[in-house]
């Protein structure tokens, strides 16, 4: 399958080139990693451990860098994307981030995944290295009073809390609530779903209980969740433990309304491991188009996407989550790039992604566009609730 003259890739990009190219006809200006035919960029993934099913972003990624270059780059420029494996682990994502900036000479880090953020944040900002579009939905990253060069792409998990907690008000509003929440950065899911409740969430939730991301198992909280009398579920948890956690409930007969984490949302990592049969129900909260959904099925960005996921990322599945994840995440790694025209210093790169201005990406949902500013370094803002119906994810129509 080919796609024609007017596809999104050449509408959208030509049209950034030539308004980028008038507005930065400046002299050129290079960070270290930038010659007149490669922007070397350097980010951490966790190709092994124990959240290595988020390791297909980074893979994805790559991917979807290759076809950018294969069709000429960057105004001539080819992207080098150095992604390392930092395996999840903090401070092997310090090691690997050194190696990224000291070693290998990139100009910036762009997308790492995970915990690892803040243990690099303080070095990138130090030494004024652009920490861009970071893969961790967390608040902290929109600091730009103490980080001006760090930045998040995510909603947050505190906004994602906020959103079940407006869905159980409105359509449970006597839910007994259950929580289970990785003993890290995660909870933050726990406080946005609190503030949301506001003043009835100690009578809401009966139950919260945490488990480390190395725990082999999480059964004996599902256990102890069908014994508090919960009928409301709210799962912030890694794949592995998510689909346990799916599994566990069914089999021992505990049926809840299923609110699970975003970071979970793949059918093929999570839900079909989990059982789909076991999943249908369930609750998540979207930004994105998945392009499994039906109503996305004549959508520009769905057919794209199966032409890339045909042509260079071949062994990857349409309804893998993150396999779209990381073909959407690249996205505003080409829009930035294109943006600073030939001013491809650090200052212009971290300039230009705090400048963004109602910028609509076809995989994003209607209505969600990226903004920041110099004093706003989060660029989405929103989330729109969606269950899954053993197949599919679809969007609630109440909301979109």
């Amino acid at each position: 399958m080919k796609l024609s003259a007017h596809c999104w890739f050449t509408a959208t990009f030509f049209s950034i080139a030539v308004a980028a190219s008038t507005a930065a006809v400046a002299e050129k200006k290079y960070a270290p990693g930038v010659t007149d035919t490669e922007i070397k960029v350097g980010q951490t993934m966790p190709y092994s451990g124990p959240a290595s099913a988020w390791g297909t972003i980074g893979l994805a990624e790559l991917a979807y860098i290759k076809m950018i270059n294969d069709r000429g780059g960057i105004a001539g420029r080819k992207i080098t994307l150095v992604s390392l494996d930092d395996s999840f682990s903090p401070p092997k994502t310090v090691e690997q981030t050194r190696k990224l900036i000291e070693e290998e000479g990139v100009a910036f880090i762009y997308g790492t995944l995970g915990p690892g953020n803040v243990a690099i944040r303080s070095y990138l900002n130090e030494k004024k290295v652009p920490q861009v579009f970071v893969a961790a939905p967390l608040e902290k990253y929109n600091d730009p009073q103490h980080f001006p060069w760090t930045m998040g792409l995510l909603p947050t998990y505190y906004l994602e809390g906020k959103t079940h907690a407006q869905y159980i008000l409105a359509h449970k509003p006597d839910a007994r609530i259950a929580v289970l929440y990785m003993n890290d950065d995660t909870k933050e899911a726990v406080k946005g779903l609190r503030d949301g409740l506001g003043s009835r969430a100690d009578q809401l939730i009966v139950k919260e209980l945490s488990y480390e991301v190395t725990d082999p198992t999480i059964d004996s909280q599902i256990v102890a969740f069908k014994a508090s009398g919960a009928d409301t579920f709210y799962n912030v948890s890694a794949p592995k433990s998510a689909a346990q956690a799916i599994r566990k409930a069914s089999e021992i007969g505990w049926k809840p309304l299923h609110f699970l984490s975003s970071i979970s949302q793949s059918i093929s990592a999570v839900l079909e491991p989990a059982g789909l049969e076991n999943s249908i129900g369930t609750i998540s909260a979207f930004y994105a188009k998945d392009p499994t959904d039906p109503r996305w099925k004549d959508d520009a960005y769905t057919r794209e996407f199966l032409v890339w996921l045909q042509e260079y990322y071949p062994r990857g599945k349409p309804n893998d989550i993150f396999v779209a994840i990381g073909y959407n995440f690249a996205q505003p790694l080409v829009y930035l790039l294109t943006q600073c025209g030939d001013d491809l210093s650090r200052e212009n790169i971290m300039r230009q992604a705090t400048s963004l201005h109602d910028v609509a990406l076809p995989w994003l949902l209607p209505r969600i566009t990226l903004n920041t500013n110099p004093n706003d370094h989060q660029p989405i803002k929103q989330f729109f609730e969606g269950r899954f119906n053993g197949k599919t994810w679809e969007l609630l129509d109440d909301q979109n």
